[in-house]
């Protein structure tokens, strides 16, 4: 039988362990064991931040598409969800978690989305948070290595917070519209007030026959007013439901012309002419910022996330299947 020195290679203790059923590694250590799981979580790893880079890269603005009759089915689909849930949670045992003091300021923001209040909302995350909970422990069980863990433990958190975020965008949808549809608007108020119109009634005849969140506002103060709800009380309310500075001062150029007589029309067009200024420098302001983000999301997301692909496919290579390291 020929052998060699410690650590050398040697038919016999090949045939040895083979006869024992053990495998041999030839030159090497058998040190790396249970390690197959790096390359699946890197790859996992890889897969995320690139679907995130991706999304945010590729994401489609849709500002003119907004109403669009493609985009109304994903909106209801969102609220009749939430509503379920908010039903769902409402049924346990110790009832909904308190509200914060903001969240009903930013519900009003969001327009009111599904006909849920503080309290309802508040339902809606405790049981979106359990039903994530639930499928994330599902999830985490099948997960390799040490991702299981944290999978068990961000789901409920996410589930939590998910009803938070599709309100903060449902809000930031809204503001778009309102300041898209701010000049317009203040354009048609001001011919309908120079033919003669008073103003509360301006604003439910524009309100009507346009369309929008900011004129279904408007509609809303025409009717109130039309109730006998005083026009002073009526127009804080607006503000409320739209908390845009562009809407703030349109409010107070209104609450100051009531009270000092002066002329209507000149006021709404001066609005108008501010609003339109306004629009411009923000649209400005998002294309000199576009150009950054993207730069960011390349290079936080979309290259490391080629970088850890390439990583998954090198561990895969030097790396058997048992574990073990394959020799070179």
């Amino acid at each position: 039988m020929v052998s060699a020195g410690a650590g050398g290679w040697s038919p016999g203790a090949e045939l040895a362990s083979a006869a024992a059923g053990v495998p041999a590694v030839s030159g090497m250590s058998t040190a790396g064991a249970g390690v197959p799981s790096v390359a699946t979580v890197l790859a996992f790893a890889a897969g995320a931040l690139g679907a995130v880079g991706a999304a945010l890269v590729i994401r489609p603005r849709r500002v003119a598409s907004r109403d669009s009759p493609r985009r109304r089915p994903r909106a209801l689909r969102g609220a009749r969800l939430l509503r379920a849930f908010a039903a769902a949670g409402a049924r346990l045992p110790p009832g909904p978690a308190a509200a914060p003091a903001d969240l009903a300021a930013r519900i009003a923001a969001a327009g009111h989305p599904a006909g849920l209040g503080p309290r309802e909302l508040m339902a809606a995350k405790v049981a979106a948070g359990l039903a994530a909970g639930v499928a994330g422990t599902m999830l985490g069980t099948s997960t390799p290595g040490r991702l299981g863990p944290l999978v068990v433990v961000a789901a409920p958190l996410a589930g939590f917070l998910a009803p938070d975020l599709w309100l903060a965008r449902l809000a930031a949808d809204r503001a778009r519209r309102v300041r898209r549809e701010l000049p317009m608007l203040l354009d048609l108020l001001r011919v309908t007030v120079e033919a003669g119109t008073s103003l509360p009634e301006a604003l439910r005849q524009v309100g009507e026959r346009a369309d929008g969140p900011l004129a279904a506002e408007w509609q809303a103060v025409g009717r109130q007013v039309a109730l006998g709800v005083p026009l002073a009380t009526a127009l804080p309310g607006m503000v409320e439901s739209v908390p845009l500075p562009e809407v703030r001062a349109l409010v107070a150029a209104l609450d100051r012309a009531r009270r000092h007589g002066a002329p209507l029309a000149e006021t709404l067009a001066a609005q108008a002419r501010d609003s339109r200024f306004a629009l411009a420098r923000r649209v400005r302001e998002d294309a000199a910022r576009a150009g950054p983000k993207m730069q960011l999301v390349v290079a936080l997301l979309l290259v490391p996330s080629v970088l850890l692909l390439v990583a998954a496919a090198l561990a895969s290579a030097l790396l058997g299947r048992d574990g073990e390291v394959v020799p070179v």
